[in-house]
């Protein structure tokens, strides 16, 4: 195929299609992560054990979600994504239609936590290393909107799920659930297909001007990079924050008095709470992804990553009010789901798209990281020091700090590679 065939095929209405299946497949396997937090009390009454102990699912889930991602993206990058997309999100939906019939922590840890983090990482790192492909000259934008349904995937189940678990029980949701978002996924998988190869010299830029690799760099010598592992601390910093909000959110909530029982707008305020924020962080993802292709990833980087430590903070003092509690966690959500857009373009970016899957999965394993910081230790601290305070000053203070590394730390430490490994280009162009 030329190399005006392949900027065609990239640029035209067939990537939108793929688009639009990687953001449906998202959206399936999204529910393990983000709806676990309504799961923690009824599994407690279930199989007992304290909090710290539930915990672990969650980290077993982002662990195995992250650190295979290498691997994963390597099978994808060789296999292509159709088969291994599907197997995941068959694996995503089995993990509930099974713990539904877990009786112990460690079975719950092999359900839960085994199975939904093989499969929920099958699907993530397959799709989002599809789109830097298929969208080399929107790059930003289409991770966004990719991991855009991962953060919205569970909007329209919080009211449900909250609904029936209250009117069915915990087994009869888990087993409903799991069915219907499996099937969902697989039907998606199906029509996927791998975006055309495309040489570094023949890719289409974005709009803007902006240093972009002319090397296609395999994962050995990106590792070897000190770029690579300041990125890896950034989005490992800001996973922790995050996750510490999702896996936790339900709890220290209740600790503040924000429950269901409390109404909000004539809502339960905790579903309602959990619903606006699934908003917020779906909608973060592509809208800081445009603004990145439009103002520079790093600029945009600080921008989010310092606004979200400062929501952090606003959150903690609204604590008392009920109505502005529920509208300030979804300004916190806002402010952290974009790195699931700001870094696999920045990497992509940086390190070429041949083996951007792959590549992306070393850096993904940086959330496997911060699920740890950001579930059971986090937990151990609350239960330590009877507060959430110090969990928070903690969070708030590495937010902060990541959002001035992006300024003073990244942006110079990517110029610098890229004007020592190969003649970096100004931008052309975008393709209509």
């Amino acid at each position: 195929m030329t190399t005006t065939a392949l900027a065609s095929t990239v640029s035209g209405r067939k990537r939108w299609f793929q688009l639009a299946l990687g953001v449906i497949a998202m959206m399936a396997i999204s529910s393990p992560q983000y709806v676990w937090t309504l799961f923690t009390k009824p599994l407690l009454g279930t199989v007992g054990g304290t909090l710290p102990d539930l915990q672990v699912t969650f980290s077993i889930l982002i662990v195995l979600q992250t650190w295979l991602s290498p691997l994963q993206g390597a099978l994808v990058d060789r296999f292509g994504p159709r088969l291994l997309v599907m197997t995941g999100c068959a694996l995503s939906g089995l993990c509930w239609v099974l713990t539904a019939y877990a009786t112990s922590l460690p079975a719950i840890y092999f359900t839960y936590g085994v199975l939904g983090g093989i499969g929920t990482g099958i699907v993530y790192i397959g799709i989002i290393g599809q789109m830097v492909k298929w969208f080399p000259d929107k790059r930003g934008f289409a991770t966004g909107m990719a991991a855009a349904g991962y953060g919205f995937g569970a909007i329209f189940l919080n009211f449900p799920i909250s609904s029936m678990l209250a009117s069915a029980g915990l087994q009869h949701t888990l087993i409903v659930f799991g069915l219907l978002q499996g099937a969902v996924g697989v039907v998606a998988a199906l029509f996927l297909q791998p975006a055309p190869a495309m040489g570094a010299a023949s890719r289409p830029q974005p709009a803007v001007n902006a240093l972009r690799t002319r090397r296609d760099f395999n994962s050995r010598e990106m590792l070897k990079t000190p770029v690579f592992w300041l990125m890896f601390a950034m989005m490992t910093m800001m996973s922790t924050g995050g996750l510490m909000v999702i896996s936790q959110f339900a709890t220290f909530s209740r600790s503040f008095g924000i429950d269901e029982k409390v109404l909000v707008l004539g809502f339960a305020a905790l579903p309602l709470a959990l619903t606006i924020d699934r908003i917020t962080n779906g909608l973060t993802r592509p809208v800081f992804g445009l603004i990145s292709d439009r103002i520079g990833r790093e600029k945009t980087m600080a921008i989010a990553f310092i606004g979200e430590g400062l929501a952090i903070a606003a959150l903690v003092a609204v604590r008392d009010d009920p109505l502005l509690y529920v509208l300030m966690s979804g300004v916190v959500f806002f402010g952290w789901g974009e790195i699931f857009s700001l870094f696999p373009s920045t990497l992509t970016d940086t390190f070429g798209e041949t083996h951007a899957t792959k590549n992306y999965g070393f850096l993904y394993m940086a959330q496997g990281v911060g699920s740890v910081l950001g579930g059971p230790i986090a937990a151990w601290i609350y239960a330590s020091s009877g507060s959430w305070m110090p969990v928070f000053g903690i969070i708030i203070a590495m937010d902060v700090l990541t959002g001035v590394l992006a300024i003073v730390a990244l942006a110079p430490m990517r110029r610098k590679l890229l004007e020592g490994a190969a003649p970096a280009t100004r931008a052309e162009p975008a393709l209509a």
